[in-house]
């Protein structure tokens, strides 16, 4: 009898994040499986090759880890009590290497199926060789670029095309100034310091690149444009314009 009220609970936990809408059924999972309809949950999603059930973590720091396994990633819906989805994020990071996704805090059961479609946005954040388990808060721009590739391919060509005609160090050099500009917050000075060189250097770096790309950094669309931009670069596979594709 407990096994079957085990299945019954897990499938019943399933229908909740495939965002199936039954009258009552937020409210029978949690009577199964002893969770609370309405409290603060997140679901976290990592691929499966890289996840495997001896180094999933269970419930820790007042956090109740329910896991299920996909084809090709696994699921982990969180009871969060009082943390929060970096406090998911850093547990699952001390389990090993990235990447994975973790969605904001959602209201109750019935919400996790929106929550599961925002960890799966935050894994696609981390791009094809992260390393790191994320959280979306802070990655949404990056989220809607990898989540869009055809879009992403072609917002990258247009924007960094240009660049094309550039010697491969020096593309990738002013891509990577620029890089570390957006990083410090458009600071030329700590850029530099980053870099290790002159701020008149990290200066004349972005002219060229502003030239090359014909877009300013000091207009906020054209801004956007080109860190939308950068982001499918890094995250998006046969995004990068260059020849090589890296």
């Amino acid at each position: 009898m407990r096994q079957r009220g085990d299945e019954r609970g897990w499938a019943l936990l399933d229908a909740l994040l495939e965002d199936e809408t039954a009258p009552g059924l937020a409210e029978l999972a949690g009577a199964v499986l002893g969770l609370p309809e309405r409290g603060r949950y997140a679901v976290a999603v990592v691929p499966a090759p890289v996840r495997t059930v001896g180094n999933r973590p269970c419930d820790a720091h007042g956090m109740r880890f329910l896991w299920r396994s996909r084809p090709d990633r696994e699921i982990a819906v969180v009871a969060l009590g009082d943390a929060d989805p970096a406090a998911v994020a850093a547990l699952l990071s001390d389990g090993g290497p990235g990447p994975g996704g973790v969605s904001p805090v959602v209201d109750g059961l019935s919400a996790l199926g929106t929550a599961r479609r925002l960890a799966d946005a935050a894994l696609l954040a981390c791009g094809p060789a992260g390393e790191a388990v994320v959280c979306l808060d802070g990655r949404v721009p990056a989220a809607l670029v990898a989540g869009q590739p055809a879009l992403a391919a072609y917002l990258a060509t247009d924007v960094f095309g240009p660049l094309l005609a550039r010697d491969p160090a020096d593309r990738a050099l002013l891509v990577s100034t620029l890089d570390a500009w957006l990083e410090c917050g458009g600071s030329a000075g700590r850029t530099a310091v980053r870099l290790c060189c002159h701020r008149n250097t990290v200066l004349n770096r972005l002219r060229r690149l502003e030239v090359l790309t014909s877009r300013s950094l000091s207009r906020p669309r054209e801004l956007v444009e080109l860190m939308l931009a950068l982001d499918a670069v890094r995250l998006v596979p046969g995004a990068d314009p260059s020849p090589s594709g890296g």
